[in-house]
């Protein structure tokens, strides 16, 4: 049996070094990471969203997640499936994704994304 607060921890870190092209925030943080499932076995399973269900980066994202979380543990097997059903919006950043945002292109996304509502 694995401590799967330990591998959880180690793969969110992981998870923290992907970033999407576009937006230059890591998904985490950006909220893309929509479920992650870890047994005592040792089975990982991720639900990766993405900004748009256009997105031309999601090769890219899902063999990136496979690769950083292979990288962080050694799961006995890893499913990542791609969510385009939960539209994204940046109600879903983390405080800390929306700071970078915000240094990154001078205004606050959620508070752009409200007043539109």
């Amino acid at each position: 049996m694995i401590n799967t607060e330990e591998w959880r921890k180690k793969i969110v870190e992981s998870l923290k070094t992907v970033y999407d092209p576009e937006i230059p925030i890591n998904i985490v943080d950006l909220g893309l990471i929509h479920e992650l499932k870890i047994s005592e076995e040792g089975d990982v399973y991720i639900k990766l969203g993405s900004t748009s269900p256009f997105c031309p980066v999601v090769d890219y994202l899902l063999l990136a997640v496979e690769e950083v979380v292979k990288e962080a543990v050694k799961p006995r097997s890893l499913k990542v499936d791609l969510d385009l059903q939960t539209t994204w919006t940046p109600l879903m950043m983390t405080k800390e994704g929306r700071k970078m945002f915000k240094e990154r292109f001078g205004y606050d996304i959620l508070e752009a994304y409200k007043e539109r509502q």
